[in-house]
């Protein structure tokens, strides 16, 4: 069994319910406590992807059908500790932004598979 040091009650907290509750349904939290996400980088994000969802959501409405600027620039606002690919599928598992990630994953997608073909 990993060692784990626990410096305070609330990481201590934290341990113990993370052995009680299933973290595999609740990927992107998972990813917010593995990575050390801080409160404040917390907000930041969502607080971003509430605005990126908004311009998804004007760009939609004015027929744009690409959306591989968005998924860049998601990549590119998105906090250094976090992978953006493994982001976007733990936001998409727990619902956050549904139309906004299905979106990006199927750019993942169609990207995965136009390098597999050469």
């Amino acid at each position: 069994m990993k060692e784990i040091k626990i410096n305070d009650s609330s990481s201590f907290h934290i341990h113990l319910l993370s052995k009680v509750i299933d973290m595999d349904q609740y990927p992107f939290i998972k990813l917010i406590i593995e990575n050390n996400i801080t409160f404040e980088e917390y907000k930041e994000l969502m607080g971003s992807l509430h605005k990126l969802n908004e311009t998804f959501e004007q760009q939609k409405e004015e027929g744009l059908m690409d959306y591989t600027i968005l998924l860049i620039h998601f990549a590119g606002m998105l906090n250094e500790k976090l992978e953006p690919n493994r982001t976007i599928y733990a936001l998409k598992k727990e619902g956050y932004f549904p139309s906004l990630m299905n979106t990006f994953i199927e750019i993942i997608n169609r990207d995965e598979a136009k390098y597999k073909r050469r």
